[in-house]
């Protein structure tokens, strides 16, 4: 977007390495101290993919970032031990995201007339393994942020993104924020760090919560996290209570958006930002077409889309709700406006993650079940590109509103 800052000039970066089975030690077993040793080898591929690239290549606060060897590990670890229960629920989640918000007899024909209680858990389920999962990457944080500078990776470009999200909210030390699907915590403790301010997250899935807990509290940071479903209403907080408000992705999973912004609406202060990074369908798009109906019916569950919301609804919903719209447009700011070079990364490092991971299974390093969630992590990636390519959806629209002060509704700066 035009009223963005450009960020600063970065030195070219380096590709992410293959992953070379031959070269990773095997064992003939697999015993807890095998697995350890299979997650120790793409551990090292990551850490040799980052002592290459210069620490000083982009200008962000990295203070507050995770060390990516002992996550690795971690969730390689969490992963091996999945019980078989897990993994059918996780596996049976991916039901939810064949349907949509607005089918409503579709969703009741499915998943039954308590269907808001099977998504939540069908929710569960899912983010509980997929978080794991997206841990071995550079997607912890389960997003691919827009293209702030085409020659950074994809975590230097959330850090601008989310950088520039602290610029345009204002926040200072003290501030209070909300940020609605917070995940593991992650993005929390940057905008912390980078500001100084408070920021309480709102999750449904016990699991991140708990990481997001244990992460703050090691590095001594402001942050609070609630369990809770943002779908039931009204949310546990006190009216006129928070400084500014953001998400990145989660309103897909919104059912009612008018009413979850009329929440939202009421816990914030008045003249307090609102910014939004969301997944919609562009005008490009046409339901009608076979092409793109393919398209979005593969990428839905590759990004745990539910609901598919336009430009125009979340507009709708903000006005509805009494906020005002300040700026509504593309966030990526390089790259043509495309999210397509950081989705093929992403997708490509997993692709090789998924050979090496193929190869430890076949002799008995890792359990089988590796194999069923490597190849669910990997499906579509190219249906993800080629609709970003063909300007039919994305999931880097960016709008910044407010709560106003007064009544006066200021005239919306659509890029």
């Amino acid at each position: 977007m035009s009223t963005r800052s450009t960020p600063v000039a970065v030195q070219t970066a380096v590709p992410v390495p293959t992953p070379a089975p031959s070269k990773t030690p095997l064992a003939s077993s697999g015993g807890s101290s095998d697995a350890a040793s299979s997650s120790d080898s793409i551990a090292q591929a990551k850490k040799a993919q980052n002592v290459k690239r210069s620490p000083s290549a982009i200008d962000v606060d990295r203070s507050a970032s995770p060390g990516r060897i002992k996550t690795i590990r971690n969730s390689f670890r969490v992963l091996k031990n999945l019980t078989p229960k897990q993994m059918d629920d996780f596996m049976n989640s991916y039901i939810i995201y064949g349907l949509d918000w607005e089918n409503e007899a579709q969703m009741v024909a499915t998943l039954g007339p308590d269907y808001q209680s099977a998504v939540h858990d069908c929710l569960v389920s899912y983010y509980s393994v997929l978080n794991h999962l997206c841990a071995l990457g550079e997607v912890e944080k389960m997003y691919i942020p827009p293209v702030m500078n085409i020659r950074a990776g994809i975590l230097d470009n959330q850090l601008l993104y989310e950088e520039s999200v602290a610029r345009e909210l204002g926040l200072k030390p003290g501030n209070k924020v909300l940020d609605l699907g917070c995940g593991r915590g992650r993005v929390a403790a940057h905008m912390s760090k980078y500001t100084g301010a408070h920021v309480t997250g709102l999750n449904l899935d016990a699991d991140q919560l708990s990481s997001a807990r244990a992460f703050a509290a090691k590095r001594n940071l402001p942050l609070e996290f609630v369990q809770q479903d943002f779908n039931v209403l009204p949310l546990p907080l006190a009216s006129d209570s928070f400084d500014a408000f953001y998400q990145i992705q989660a309103l897909s999973l919104c059912k009612n958006l008018p009413a979850t912004f009329k929440e939202i609406y009421r816990v914030l202060k008045p003249g307090a930002k609102v910014s939004l990074l969301d997944w919609v369908s562009l005008p490009a798009y046409d339901q009608a077409n076979p092409e793109h109906a393919e398209l979005m019916r593969r990428i839905k569950p590759l990004i745990g889309a539910v609901g598919t919301p336009t430009v125009e609804k979340l507009h709708q919903a903000l006005e509805d709700a009494g906020f005002r719209v300040l700026q509504s447009g593309n966030a990526s700011i390089d790259a043509d406006g495309l999210q397509a070079p950081l989705i093929e990364r992403a997708d490509g490092y997993f692709r090789r993650l998924q050979a090496l991971v193929m190869a430890l299974v076949k002799v008995h390093v890792l359990p089988a079940h590796f194999k069923t969630l490597m190849k669910r992590l990997t499906k579509d990636g190219e249906a993800f590109v080629k609709a970003d390519r063909m300007r039919l959806i994305t999931t880097s629209y960016h709008i910044l509103a407010e709560k106003p002060l007064d009544e006066e509704k200021p005239k919306v700066f659509q890029s």
